[in-house]
């Protein structure tokens, strides 16, 4: 969507067009900000892999309940012989 529709712009009259340039140019910002992210971390790795940042970070290690289900679950499946191929879970809260 574009983001001036997004922001309000009314939807375009036929032979407007849909994408303005400057909806055009926030896109490719948009790409190369989300190109220059570390897939795991989610941090700029034009910092992240800075040597002076080396010791920048902090990291606390926190416990999601529902991936820990998820995991256990899948777990003794496996251990009783399932079939892991292709197999998604999905988590519901009980």
């Amino acid at each position: 969507m574009p983001r001036s529709i997004f922001l309000g712009r009314p939807l375009p009259a036929p032979g407007e067009p849909l994408w303005l340039e400057d909806d055009r140019a926030w896109a490719l910002a948009l790409q190369v900000v989300e190109a220059d992210v570390c897939p795991d971390c989610r941090q700029p790795w034009s910092e992240a892999t800075s040597k002076d940042n080396e010791y920048a970070w902090r990291a606390e290690i926190a416990r999601c309940h529902a991936c820990a289900t998820a995991a256990r679950v899948t777990g003794e499946f496996q251990s009783s012989g399932g079939d892991m191929r292709g197999l998604h879970v999905h988590v519901t809260r009980g």
